[in-house]
């Protein structure tokens, strides 16, 4: 499923002994913290090129509390990110010595989130400047 539009927040933590579990447990909090303590997550191995590993992480369906639904393709979970652990080759190119120190970088669209935040079924609403949708939500100060 694609849209013509993508907005991305990114995430990057750099310092010494950091690790896959650091990733993993600032991940789950995350998770919780944004759509309820119940909030399960799974990470499946994927590919980035400036992460090694790298891996996709998916929650646990908001709409239909895991049970499986059309927005999650009747199979409970919902991918929400990217992440994994910085390449030691970019932190060398960035002038970091990957000896001494390791980190994490994670990229997730505002959309996704926003859709499971809100249990909006369809990313098109969200460009479609309808005043009675917007209406539902509060504007930010």
């Amino acid at each position: 499923r694609a849209h013509c539009f993508f907005h991305q927040i990114e995430g990057l933590y750099i310092d010494k002994n950091v690790s896959f579990a650091d990733l993993k447990q600032v991940l789950l909090n995350f998770a919780q913290e944004l759509f309820g303590a119940d909030t399960k997550i799974r990470l499946r191995p994927s590919y980035f090129p400036f992460t090694e590993p790298s891996a996709e992480m998916d929650v646990s369906c908001m709409l239909c509390g895991g049970e499986g639904c059309g927005f999650c393709k009747h199979t409970g979970w919902v991918e929400i990110l990217g992440c994994g652990m910085v390449d030691p080759n970019v932190l060398e190119s960035s002038g970091i010595d990957s000896s001494v120190y390791s980190g994490y970088a994670f990229g997730l669209g505002i959309e996704r989130i926003t859709n499971l935040k809100y249990m909006v079924k369809d990313l098109r609403m969200f460009s479609e400047n309808d005043v009675r949708f917007l209406d539902e939500f509060e504007a930010a100060h």
